[in-house]
């Protein structure tokens, strides 16, 4: 195995230490964020996307954080154990439960430092399209020379790795 010291691999090295900042930066923050409201990362992404928009439903709510509806559905299932929000069936299509916060999860969210997306998703968000591209060209190769890179964790809340 190739270690990464030696003035061939400068940039590797280089390459690696941005990553541990951007890593620390997201653990930093998901720790505070706990710390300070009591929720996982992923638990207050979630309420915060139900008090942006209330009656929303399992599946756009998955849709909206960009995971799998079961995840959606178990992240669902914690915040209403802890009655931070509301469920109610649908109006129209009984079948469907639409959410509401609480005023225990309203609270959470005030206690919570933000984005509550989290500091990457935000970060990424505030860059320009060609950067973007770049980026997951990039991202591509690395992950094409990982070989063991899970695609399913494509969709795996960073709060939650």
């Amino acid at each position: 195995m190739a270690a990464l010291s030696g003035h061939d691999n400068e940039e590797a090295v280089q390459v690696l230490r941005s990553f541990r900042q951007v890593f620390n930066a997201v653990r930093t923050h998901f720790q505070q964020l706990e710390k300070r409201s009591g929720l996982g990362g992923s638990q207050i992404w979630a309420l915060s996307v139900i008090r942006e928009h209330p009656g929303i439903g399992t599946g756009a709510l998955a849709e909206a954080l960009d995971i799998h509806q079961s995840t959606a559905s178990n992240l669902v299932k914690v915040l209403l154990e802890r009655e931070l929000i509301a469920a109610r069936k649908s109006g129209t299509d009984r079948r469907n439960v639409e959410f509401t916060v609480l005023p225990a999860g309203r609270a959470a969210l005030r206690k919570a430092p933000q984005p509550f997306s989290g500091v990457l998703p935000d970060a990424l968000a505030q860059l320009d399209r060609n950067t973007l591209k770049s980026l997951d060209r990039d991202l591509g190769k690395l992950l094409a020379v990982l070989h063991k890179a899970d695609k399913k964790a494509a969709h795996i809340p960073l709060a939650d790795l």
